[in-house]
């Protein structure tokens, strides 16, 4: 669809309106946060609306707003220098012991994305040239991935690779030309390749009905503070990670101490099942005493393999509950 006049502002909110959440979806993969990414979206449209007299109908809409928003993130990225974001895992190796101090503040952490956010989205099937379908291009493990791509080509990748534009097209976006494109996407790519050596990021299938009763399982340990009973689930080299506190802990041994430690600290946990990232999801509720309320505690998300859990990323703190559509207090 086209823009052939200056529309007033109803008419451009329902041209463009439709485009949000794919958008926002695609700042979320450039910029590793949600929040960052609902941000850079009402900037995408503030700068639409403003500059929607220039358009004079030049190719489509929905081109132009990834235009703009692609720039929009690119120029954030630049502003917060070398600071990308990233999981504890990437920083160094696994801790051997309980964290000390206060969490890290000075590390851009990466943020997960609430599946609600993924309903609805206008054009939800990739481009001809895509390499990857949408259900890969999701994962915590993917994003994170990407983050370690220079921008520029973090840009490209997404724009050929998951929504599905050709070279000629990506390059008329970025101002580029089509040889950079294609340098920039082999790059990325041979980048990627290093993180998944099998070529393509390992898919979080929907939970079977065995996955179903292992994430039930998962609830009770920690619902009845069942150290036991949680260890269990685990595979034998599974991570936990627990943003922003820099240390994560790999293998049963070092969860168990870890979990020994950290439980004793609170009364008891509540645990409310989401998705994120196309993965299953708790949101986290704790209390100090009996009686009292449920606080927002963390957003776990965990990645299965088989019958085990491999990895579970416990994001702390209350400010995503909102994101999740979830309160910060829960009554006792």
């Amino acid at each position: 669809m086209s823009v052939t006049d200056a529309p007033d502002r109803d008419t451009f909110q329902r041209l463009a309106e439709p485009y949000r959440r794919e958008l926002r979806l695609h700042c979320y993969r450039m910029l590793g946060s949600f929040h960052d990414a609902d941000d850079l979206v009402q900037e995408t449209y503030l700068r639409a609306w403003r500059g929607i007299a220039g358009f004079e109908g030049r190719g489509q809409l929905r081109g132009w707003l990834y235009r703009i928003a692609t720039n929009a993130c690119l120029n954030a990225i630049a502003a917060r220098g070398s600071r990308r974001r990233v999981l504890p895992e990437a920083l160094g190796a696994p801790a051997d012991r309980m964290p000390q101090g206060q969490p890290t503040t000075e590390i851009a952490w990466l943020e997960p994305y609430p599946d609600g956010g993924l309903e609805g989205i206008a054009d939800a099937q990739p481009g001809p040239e895509a390499r990857y379908e949408m259900h890969e291009a999701v994962p915590l493990a993917f994003v994170a991935a990407i983050q370690h791509l220079p921008p520029r080509q973090r840009a490209v990748l997404l724009l050929c690779d998951v929504i599905g534009w050709s070279a000629g097209e990506t390059a008329g976006l970025l101002e580029s030309s089509v040889a950079s494109v294609n340098s920039a996407v082999q790059r990325a790519r041979a980048t990627l390749a290093t993180q998944f050596p099998a070529g393509r990021p390992t898919v979080q299938a929907v939970p079977d009905d065995g996955q179903r009763i292992l994430l039930d399982r998962y609830l009770r340990a920690w619902e009845d503070a069942d150290l036991d009973g949680f260890v269990a689930l685990l595979r034998d080299d599974a991570v936990y990670s627990m943003p922003p506190w820099r240390e994560w802990y790999q293998g049963r041994a070092a969860i168990r101490f870890f979990f020994a430690s950290a439980w004793p600290h609170y009364e008891s946990f509540r645990l409310v099942p989401t998705a994120a990232n196309r993965q299953p999801a708790f949101a986290v509720y704790s209390r100090a005493q009996s009686g009292s309320a449920w606080r927002a505690h963390s957003v776990q998300l965990l990645a299965l393999d088989g019958a085990a859990i491999a990895a579970v990323t416990s994001f702390k703190g209350p400010d995503l509950f909102a994101a999740f559509g979830l309160p910060t207090l829960l009554p006792g």
